[in-house]
């Protein structure tokens, strides 16, 4: 069963960084070149999940949501089975709780949309105070 664990996250300022760490163990169940991609989604209070960040995997290809380009870097270590999340000059709109999820293997669907992804974290609550 692969498994998905959040950390990193907490409260700051506007303006500090954060850097988020996911850690997904059970891969066993992956070709040897890991998982198609990874992503970052966040569901700030009382709105939808929306998209933040992904990784293809095995090429490092990386994608952002409108609201963080700049700002956030998506990374992978692949030795770690770990994907982070840098968060530069963060924002009270920022506030959130963020998830990591990952694709197992090849979709149609691309990485920005939830329905690509085939397992979840449980979440790590960012805030951001003015």
């Amino acid at each position: 069963q692969v498994q998905l664990v959040e950390s990193g996250g907490g409260l700051v300022q506007a303006g500090d960084s954060l850097r988020l760490s996911c850690v997904f163990s059970g891969g066993s169940t992956f070709n040897p070149y890991g998982p198609y991609g990874m992503g970052w989604f966040r569901q700030p209070p009382g709105k939808e999940r929306e998209f933040v960040a992904a990784i293809r995997w095995r090429i490092d290809m990386t994608y952002y949501a409108d609201s963080v380009k700049g700002r956030f870097t998506i990374s992978r270590d692949n030795a770690k089975n770990t994907v982070f999340l840098q968060m530069n000059r963060l924002k009270p709109d920022d506030t959130a709780v963020y998830f990591c999820a990952l694709v197992r293997g090849y979709t149609d669907y691309g990485l920005r949309p939830e329905r690509a992804y085939d397992y979840w974290g449980q979440g790590i609550q960012v805030t951001v105070s003015s």
